[in-house]
């Protein structure tokens, strides 16, 4: 006769296995992670494993299930509030996720130094891939907003959040190196605050263009919080 298992005891288990894995993940990549770590970190045996994922790869989406539900439960308030305009809407999603970051600073720290190594650019990207199909569809939202308002010119609606999401996930990139370099071709505090400073104002700019938006519709970066997260991460080296 088949084993039962009640619901709430299944999804417990399962988000134990995920727990295994995110740290498995960030303490030492994705590549090198095996089936028989996460068994391992848990005590579990093989058998009791398989009940839940019968691959790594579908321990790989569940996790990236994960995530999307995570980062979506701040956003979606913003992007249905009918009293927001398209800009405020575009704004109270940048500060979202700046709150969350800043919320939970050094832990972000100490993840962006394990997310941006070779061991985990498979999963990094299959987690860009799954923002960008999850969110592209909610900024479009906004824009066909700010279309309807007169806000936004663009003649790409449907495209725009797909074409934006990319250009945060250039930015975010970039802004990770900058950050987490050390050497001394690249300059002293000041220089590479204003090195993210420029490079945030460019990304800005872009996407401004992108919605067809007013110049400096969006906010540019401060030099304060710029320093606290270059402090952040020189504290952590």
């Amino acid at each position: 006769m088949p084993r039962t298992v009640k619901q709430e005891e299944y999804t417990a288990k399962r988000n134990q296995i995920l727990d295994a894995t995110q740290r498995l993940v960030f303490s030492k990549g994705y590549e090198r992670m095996t089936l028989q770590d996460i068994r391992n970190a848990l005590q579990i045996s093989s058998g009791a494993f398989y009940h839940y994922f019968d691959s790594k790869q579908a321990v790989l989406e569940a996790f990236i299930e994960r995530i999307q539900q995570e980062t979506e439960k701040p956003l979606l308030p913003i992007i249905h509030d009918p009293h927001l305009s398209a800009i405020e809407k575009f704004q109270g999603f940048f500060d979202t996720l700046d709150r969350l970051r800043i919320a939970h600073k050094a832990d972000v720290v100490a993840f962006a130094r394990i997310w941006y190594t070779d061991e985990n650019a498979i999963v990094r990207q299959k987690v860009d891939e799954a923002i960008v199909k999850q969110r592209a569809p909610l900024l479009n939202q906004i824009v066909h907003q700010g279309i309807r308002d007169g806000l936004f010119t663009t003649v790409y609606p449907d495209q725009a959040g797909e074409v934006i999401l990319s250009l945060l996930q250039g930015m975010s990139n970039t802004h990770a190196r900058l950050v987490f370099s050390f050497d001394e071709e690249d300059g002293d505090l000041d220089e590479r605050i204003e090195r993210i400073i420029a490079s945030h104002a460019a990304y800005m700019d872009a996407i401004e263009r992108v919605l067809g938006a007013a110049p400096h519709s969006l906010y540019r970066a401060d030099p304060e919080a710029v320093k606290l997260w270059l402090e952040a991460a020189s504290e952590s080296a």
